[in-house]
């Protein structure tokens, strides 16, 4: 059982920054492949961003490529977005997610464990 946990969401304008954390447990973390995904309303789930346990390669949405920037600590079981020059259709429920096999999938079905979502909202 891992335990995922985001934190940083919020209300933001047009343009400006956010950045999202999520905690996972377990003591295989660096292990892991870590992502984000997004959910906005009516809408499926969206990959947006993910990093590889074995050298921290990211891939991104082409929609967020130089404005997002993932990154992880393996020392802290910790992963990071940082979001920038936002805009209002980034507007979601933005989850974080744990590949246990470490497979770099931008597919959600291949992520084992979810964290709840945290809100962004992006007003124009």
């Amino acid at each position: 059982q891992v335990d995922v946990v985001e934190s940083g969401g919020g209300l933001v304008q047009a343009g400006g920054s956010l950045r999202l954390s999520c905690m996972a447990s377990g003591r295989m973390f660096g292990r892991y492949t870590m992502a984000w995904f997004r959910q906005a309303p009516g809408k499926g789930r969206e990959f947006v961003a993910s990093i590889s346990a074995r050298d921290s390669k990211a891939e991104y949405l082409d929609s967020v490529k130089g404005r997002f920037t993932i990154s992880r600590d393996n020392a802290k079981n910790t992963v990071s977005l940082q979001m920038s020059s936002l805009r209002p259709e980034d507007t979601a429920l933005y989850y974080c997610a744990a590949d246990l096999n470490g497979e770099d999938s931008l597919e959600a079905r291949k992520y084992d464990y979810w964290g709840q979502g945290t809100q962004v909202t992006v007003s124009s």
